[in-house]
C-alpha cells in the first residue's frame, strides 16, 4: 500500500466519524425539539379542559350571584383570550388575566354561602383544582424540555450543527411574579 493509500483511507475514517456525528448530533437535535413540542401539546391540552370547565362554573355563578357581571365578564373574557393564545406570551398574558379574575370570582363566591355548599359549584371547583393541578405539572415537564433543549442548541460542537440548521431555542412558560410574594394572612 502507499503512502497516499494510507493518506485517503484515514481521511475518509475521519471523514465518516465526523459525518456520524454530525448526523448524531443533528438527531438529538430534533429528538429535543419534538419533546418540547410534544411538552407544549400537553399544556395545550389542559388549557383546554380548564377553558371548557370555566363557562359552566360562570354559568354556576351566574345562578347565584347574577348581577356580578363585571367579574363574571372579566373571567370569560380571559378564558377566551387563552383559548386564542397562538404563543407562549400570548399564553402566559392570558394565564396572568384569568389567575386574577378567577381570584376575583372567588371573592364574589365568598359573599354567597349557599353557593359554596351548592354541590355542583364544589365539583366543578374540585375539577378546576385537579385540571390546575395536571397544567403545573404539564408546565414543569414542558420547562424541563425547553431547558434540555435550549442546551443543547447552546452547547459546542452542537451549537455548530443547529446553527447551520436554524434551530432556535424555546421560550420558558414564565412563572408567576405574584408566586414569589408572600401572601398576607390576617386573623380578625
Amino acid at each position: 500500500m502507499s503512502t497516499l493509500t494510507i493518506v485517503l483511507i484515514i481521511i475518509g475514517i475521519v471523514l465518516l466519524l465526523i459525518s456520524i456525528l454530525f448526523i448524531s448530533i443533528y438527531n438529538q437535535l430534533v429528538k429535543n425539539r419534538i419533546l418540547t413540542k410534544e411538552g407544549y401539546s400537553g399544556i395545550g391540552v389542559c388549557l383546554q379542559q380548564r377553558n371548557d370547565l370555566i363557562p359552566n362554573l360562570v354559568e354556576t355563578v351566574k345562578g347565584y350571584a347574577g348581577h356580578e357581571n363585571k367579574t363574571l365578564t372579566e373571567v370569560v373574557k380571559w378564558r377566551n383570550q387563552s383559548a386564542a393564545a397562538n404563543s407562549i406570551e400570548e399564553q402566559n398574558v392570558a394565564t396572568k388575566g384569568l389567575k386574577q379574575a378567577m381570584a376575583n370570582l372567588l371573592a364574589v363566591v365568598e359573599n354567597y354561602p349557599e353557593l359554596k355548599a351548592d354541590a355542583h359549584f364544589l365539583e366543578l371547583m374540585q375539577e378546576l383544582s385537579r385540571i390546575e393541578d395536571k397544567l403545573n405539572d404539564s408546565r414543569r415537564y414542558y420547562n424541563g424540555t425547553v431547558r434540555e433543549y435550549n442546551q443543547t442548541i447552546e452547547v459546542f460542537p452542537k451549537n455548530i450543527v443547529a446553527g447551520i440548521f436554524h434551530f432556535q431555542t424555546a421560550d420558558f412558560f414564565a412563572e408567576d411574579v405574584e408566586a414569589k410574594k408572600a401572601p398576607n394572612v390576617t386573623f380578625q
